[in-house]
């Protein structure tokens, strides 16, 4: 009689058990899509104090990011470029992201010469690129 029992027990115990493994796998696709279609916001990669100004207009999300900082640094995606060097790095995330708009922080203490050299280079690369120029909300 406690054998019954016993197999009976076990016999239940085995179909109440939920089988988790669809959940998980849906789980693990839903993920994957979010990871997939998440649009990650650039940073330049260094502190910028930017202009205040009247008209201003958002940009799209995938654009090119160039800061210029108090020293007049050039940095792009986060690396500091020499000015030499700045048409071969714009060609080569030109060829990675042909559709973005180039979007250029400049610190209110830097030089005016190097942002303008930045638009010349960007404007003998594609004189057809709009160059977008960052300012502070209000």
């Amino acid at each position: 009689m406690a054998r019954r029992k016993r197999q009976a027990y076990a016999a239940g115990g085995a179909e109440d058990d939920v089988n988790l493994t669809p959940m998980l796998d849906v789980v693990f696709i839903l993920l994957i899509f979010f990871i997939v279609t998440a649009q990650f916001i650039k940073e330049p990669g260094v502190a910028i104090i930017r202009p205040e100004v009247n008209n201003k207009a958002d940009a799209k999300p995938l654009a090119i990011l160039i800061a210029i900082d108090s020293n007049s640094d050039i940095y792009i995606d986060k690396k500091l470029v020499p000015e030499e060097e700045v048409s071969f790095t714009l060609k080569q995330m030109r060829e990675d992201n042909p559709r973005g708009e180039i979007v250029v922080q400049a610190d209110v203490d830097s030089d005016a010469e190097t942002l303008v050299g930045l638009m010349e280079t960007i404007n003998q690369l594609d004189g057809a690129t709009v160059i977008n120029i960052s300012a502070q909300r209000d």
